[in-house]
């Protein structure tokens, strides 16, 4: 239920005051706004005022609200995973086993494991019983501090359960407090009964399955793997442009196995984002470059399965817009928790704790097309709110990776995790 709260000697705020025009890019990642010995008012489910403790409201107008004390607590933003495969079937802890033993992620997917083992046990799931499992862990997520989520369908693979998937997102949507977009990932494989005919499904996707999720308007973007062994450069241009030509803005898949130039076929279709990065040489870089496009660092995919680090800071030298997100997916990075990707940010790849920061907030906002609305402690942005425990700094919570640090999670005005229940 939505309260109106008003949170007290807050530590400091940090993420605020950002600018309108882009996501931060170089240098401005390691400086977001700052507000010490601060206050935020809550009314309706936005931020109504905020300020330093000197300014406090006074007694009569602060008696409209529950008050919250954060007396040695930090206040940032709520995280905005911006890429997710949070609605699937079952487990594949088996596969986990699987590569312990050395197998590769190719290897596990070519025997049938991999994404087509997750696509056949979503085809056996109900509808009800895939949101009940995915209730589950978006009520995880939320407790752990997401406020907004990007989901991708592409564990159906057929055009009636990629719009199971798709329905099952827009439930979600509707019956829980956080900011969700939903993205058409028909191109995350090719189904077993494609494989000698990959052209047809194809087909399927660009003249049936396409039409029918934008006619039911189940999704905000598009996306494709394009990667060695799944989607070539060629098809996956023919499947954004299908996409573009109904109204949905594209996202890739790249360069997660191989410099499969997916980057630049990003760049060249102006998608919002091009998500894992984890093969990045001169060419893409260049291409990032000169482009607008925002670059998804998947820090949970890249720890899971060992893979190269992306060069991220080349990237931030460079001003490339960053976000990062979890991949939080049954296979490659079974977590959705973003304080440990933040964590893993700062640990592997060497960023500071306030770029890493950023990344997962704002940059997130925008990799998602909603800052306007989340992503930042702004007045009239809806109140998606993590309170900390008590800290002696903020590099702290990146810095202890293993600790629960979260005290408190206001979604929309709402209190959904508190450690005083």
């Amino acid at each position: 239920m939505t309260e109106n709260i008003l949170i007290k000697n807050i530590r400091e705020i940090l993420i605020t005051e950002m600018p309108s025009d882009g996501p931060l890019r170089g240098s401005a990642m390691s400086r977001p706004g700052r507000l010490p010995d601060a206050w935020i008012m809550i009314r309706e489910g936005r931020i109504e005022r905020l300020g330093n403790m000197r300014d406090f409201p006074r007694h009569e107008e602060a008696a409209e609200y529950r008050l919250i004390d954060a007396s040695g607590k930090f206040v940032i933003p709520a995280f905005c995973d911006s890429h997710t495969h949070i609605v699937y079937a079952g487990s594949r802890e088996q596969e986990f086993v699987d590569k312990i033993s050395g197998l590769s992620y190719e290897e596990i997917a070519t025997r049938g494991g991999g994404i087509l083992n997750s696509v056949a046990l979503l085809r056996r799931t109900s509808e009800e019983e895939l949101y009940r499992q995915a209730y589950l862990r978006v009520r995880e997520v939320m407790c752990q501090g997401t406020g907004s989520l990007e989901i991708k369908s592409g564990y159906g693979l057929s055009p009636e359960d990629e719009l199971k998937m798709l329905r099952v997102i827009r439930r979600l949507k509707e019956t829980t407090p956080l900011t969700i977009k939903a993205t058409f990932l028909g191109a995350h494989a090719i189904p077993e009964e494609y494989r000698s005919d990959r052209e047809e499904y194809i087909r399927i996707l660009l003249f049936e399955m396409i039409p029918a999720v934008a006619s039911e308007g189940l999704a905000d973007f598009i996306d494709v793997f394009c990667d060695k062994g799944f989607f070539s450069v060629e098809e996956t241009e023919r499947i954004l442009m299908t996409g573009i030509k109904y109204g949905l803005r594209p996202k890739i898949h790249a360069n997660e196995l191989d410099y499969s130039g997916g980057v630049q076929t990003g760049v060249k279709y102006d998608a919002l984002t091009v998500d894992h990065l984890e093969r990045t040489g001169r060419e893409e870089l260049e291409a990032l470059e000169a482009s607008e496009t925002i670059a998804t660092l998947l820090p949970g995919a890249s720890f899971f399965l060992s893979l190269p680090d992306p060069p991220v800071r080349e990237m931030i030298r460079r001003n490339i817009p960053i976000a990062l997100a979890s991949d939080y997916n049954p296979g490659s990075s079974p977590s959705g928790n973003m304080k440990l990707m933040m964590s893993l940010a700062c640990i592997r790849w060497k960023m500071l704790p306030a770029e890493a920061l950023t990344a997962a907030t704002i940059n997130g906002a925008w990799a998602m097309d909603v800052p306007d609305e989340t992503g930042s402690i702004e007045p009239g942005k809806r109140a998606d709110i993590i309170i900390t425990k008590s800290m002696p700094s903020f590099e702290f919570f990146p810095y202890a990776f293993g600790s629960d640090l979260i005290d408190t999670v206001i979604l929309g005005g709402e209190v959904v995790h508190s450690g005083n229940r």
